[in-house]
């Protein structure tokens, strides 16, 4: 295999998510995030002659992957690769003549091999230009957010996507840098960052910068605003008892997913004070997760990036949906 089929990736919560989709063999699945195609062959052993799964990716690399395994792996059912950002799983889904799928899974971190890719400029670790897309062909870089966006800006990315109470004091290191020549590699923008950090905040177990390359990473790939899309989408087209299983790495994702869930299974607008409920806005179904599942001892020992994944998982019920707005 060439390096660019080099696709090294832990599945995180391997054997926890094939669980939680309670998968049947006839059924149809979505992998939203097929990455480098270990949830995905978890899924596909699963199913027999007539199951069906879409793995959605947008990363061309980890699609390449996913077609090499379907080369040379066995298995039963039909499967479907596609290049999509998962926030257009309904406009895929239409595409194939799917109406209804029995579950969707979606691990909202970005791949070992993304971040081990000293080309694709994730790592604050490691010398790389300055770039963060997931799909190399879309337009806007980290280096055009860094360089280009005005300092209110950069403030508030770093301050609300990266949860940095610093970005006041890094922002203004960033902007004096980069008026002296561009900011082009992820090394130089990690030695800004940690210059710009207080004493005590240098003796934190965490990278200085790593706050910061979260927000602009995010702010690259639009991040939350697909996810947004993902969770208010899929509940609709889930089956009956139907599960949606989403795998978050942060604070701002998780959050997302559990106030989804919770609004799903909770949708009455009225009042604690009406007696009765006159909105007649009916429950989607039940969480099924009622803390986040998270990671094993046994997987921390050998996936160190697993420690801050959190699954939740939500099942469809069969009753009638009335949307929220």
């Amino acid at each position: 295999m060439s390096q660019d089929f080099d696709f090294s990736h832990l599945s995180v919560l391997f054997a926890e998510c094939i669980e939680a989709l309670s998968i049947k063999s006839d059924g149809v699945y979505v992998d939203c995030t097929a990455g480098g195609g270990g949830h995905s062959m978890g899924i596909l052993k699963q199913l027999g002659e007539d199951g069906v799964l879409i793995s959605l990716d947008k990363d061309p690399t980890a699609l390449a992957v996913c077609e090499s395994k379907k080369a040379s792996e066995k298995y039963r059912g039909t499967w479907h690769i596609i290049r999509s950002d998962f926030s257009q799983i309904r406009n895929v889904l239409e595409q194939l003549n799917i109406e209804k799928v029995d579950g969707v899974l979606a691990d909202l971190g970005v791949s070992s091999h993304q971040l081990d890719t000293d080309e694709r400029g994730f790592s604050y670790m490691t010398e790389g230009p300055l770039d963060m897309r997931m799909d190399y062909e879309q337009g806007i870089s980290a280096r055009e957010v860094v360089n280009e966006y005005d300092a209110a800006e950069l403030v508030n990315i770093i301050r609300n996507y990266g949860e940095e109470r610093y970005a006041g004091r890094i922002v203004s290191a960033i902007i004096r840098e980069r008026e002296k020549e561009p900011i082009t590699t992820t090394t130089r923008l990690a030695e800004i960052v940690t210059r710009a950090m207080p004493a005590a905040a240098k003796k934190e177990k965490q990278h200085p910068a790593r706050r910061t390359f979260q927000a602009v990473r995010i702010e690259v790939n639009r991040e939350l605003t697909a996810v947004e899309k993902l969770l208010d989408e899929v509940p609709e087209l889930l089956c009956p008892g139907g599960r949606f299983a989403v795998i978050s790495f942060h604070s701002l994702e998780d959050r997302l997913v559990k106030d989804a869930f919770k609004n799903l299974r909770q949708p009455c607008t009225c009042p604690r004070s009406f007696p009765v409920c006159i909105c007649d806005k009916r429950p989607m179904g039940n969480i099924i997760t009622t803390r986040p599942i998270i990671a094993s001892d046994e997987e921390l020992k050998i996936n160190k990036r697993s420690k801050s994944a959190k699954l939740r998982v939500f099942e469809r019920n069969d009753e009638e949906w009335k949307p929220l707005h």
